[in-house]
């Protein structure tokens, strides 16, 4: 599989369309509600979500441009969630008769955030390139959108949809870790109250991950529903039900050969924590360090009191209450 930016299967570019879908964008942006993030950063609250001014403008030009192909993985998360690893693992395993796992893999020169870019941050109303019809292979993409603002041709084509989220209440913790990386001076307090009214980019978390599993619900071939801690806890296993789904399936010979070992080896967290490109490379908006913490289910017990828990915990249950769904 070639390496791509969600450009590379975008319609082709007409400039007057851009300059409508730039100046739309500047006038939603300027009466949506929005809520002070971090810094001087803001959150817009469009359709239900709050999103951040460069991911919503993405959006909005993917819904205008972006034909998805039958062959195309998104991978969708909310941030913390795991979205690095799963990058990383998925990457590998599509494309490991293309890149081996040895010493030349692209993984270890390159943050897995550079390979499985952000389909909404690779795009804007001022540079979007025509289609390059020459990539008709398996593409990988990732986003943080929430389901009801992917592009038509996402929901409508045969693309694979692979879905991670996490423990509410380690998103919580990894999430103000993260922001402080970024720069931001606001308090975990602050933090946590924000988002426990879910106020934090692509949230609220629980209506992100609610609408996905209830999508996962009535359309299994099209969208795989995963956890974290599940992921943590049986990666061999999860490493094959991905193949499966995306239809690449490990051989009997690749499993022997110890290819499910391969490639968690090369994708775990220690190993890509310690490559030199994740310790001194830099991404869009900080360092690759930043999205390198810990990668622990439960962590947040080291920063949530009895009493923050138990709001998440009332919370959670009162969103997913009646779905079958626990994080």
């Amino acid at each position: 599989m070639s390496r791509t930016t969600a450009t590379s299967t975008t319609q082709p570019n007409n400039a007057e369309q851009d300059g409508q879908i730039q100046e739309y964008c500047k006038n939603l942006l300027s009466i949506l509600p929005k809520e002070r993030w971090y810094g001087s950063a803001y959150l817009y609250k469009y359709k239900g979500f709050w999103l951040g001014p460069n991911q919503l403008p993405g959006l909005i030009t993917l819904q205008s441009h972006f034909q998805a192909q039958d062959t195309d993985i998104l991978l969708i998360t909310t941030p913390k969630s795991g979205t690095t690893w799963l990058k990383a693992l998925m990457f590998a395993l599509a494309n490991r008769k293309e890149y081996p796992i040895n010493q030349n893999h692209p993984l270890l020169q390159q943050n897995p955030h550079a390979l499985v870019p952000f389909m909404e941050l690779s795009v804007s109303p001022e540079k979007l390139n025509p289609a390059d019809h020459s990539y008709r292979c398996r593409q990988l993409f990732s986003s943080h959108s929430p389901l009801r603002l992917l592009p038509e041709s996402v929901l409508s084509s045969g693309c694979k949809i692979v879905y991670l989220c996490r423990n509410i209440k380690d998103v919580c913790v990894s999430y103000w870790h993260f922001n402080k990386k970024l720069g931001t001076e606001t308090s975990f307090e602050e933090f946590f109250d924000m988002f426990c009214k879910g106020v934090s980019l692509s949230g609220p978390v629980w209506d992100h991950a609610l609408d996905y599993w209830k999508e996962s619900l009535e359309k299994p071939e099209k969208i795989l529903f995963l956890k974290y801690e599940g992921l943590k806890e049986k990666p061999g296993f999860h490493l094959k039900l991905l193949a499966e789904f995306i239809g690449c399936l490990i051989s009997p010979d690749e499993e022997r050969s110890g290819l499910v070992d391969e490639i968690l080896g090369l994708c775990s967290f220690d190993n890509l924590r310690n490559l030199d490109v994740n310790k001194y490379g830099r991404g869009r908006t900080t360092g690759n360090e930043a999205y390198f913490r810990k990668g622990e289910v439960g962590d947040w017990k080291n920063y949530l009191t009895e009493e923050m828990a138990e709001r998440l915990d009332q919370i959670t249950a009162q969103k997913f209450h009646g779905y079958g769904l626990n994080l």
